[in-house]
């Protein structure tokens, strides 16, 4: 798995390491809100991604390019995972119908 791990790493040279963390951006949003759907998504499908700088753009959205947007990451050991749903919510997948019930339970 590690070895898979490396060569996907090296296949994709946009996803970056925190330094001195085992967390990995896997996506930048400049808009919160797009940043905390894929973090539910990954969440619904078992990642345990969580938002960095989320807070920071929601309070000046002016500087949303200028730092990069909000960052969404992953644990290394779920960075194959995250992959699949990143491409799977650009897909479309994870939208709901027009006629979809949201209503309580």
């Amino acid at each position: 798995m590690e070895q898979a791990r490396s060569a996907w790493l090296a296949a994709n040279p946009e996803v970056e390491q925190i330094p001195g963390r085992d967390l990995f951006v896997i996506a930048k949003f400049l808009e919160p809100l797009q940043a905390k759907l894929v973090q539910g998504c990954m969440a619904a499908s078992g990642i345990p991604a969580v938002l960095a700088d989320e807070h920071l753009m929601q309070t000046d959205l002016l500087l949303a390019p200028a730092l990069g947007g909000v960052r969404v990451l992953v644990p290394a050991s779920y960075l194959l995972q995250a992959r699949a749903v990143l491409d799977a919510f650009s897909r479309g997948e994870f939208e709901l119908d027009e006629d979809a019930d949201v209503g309580s339970p």
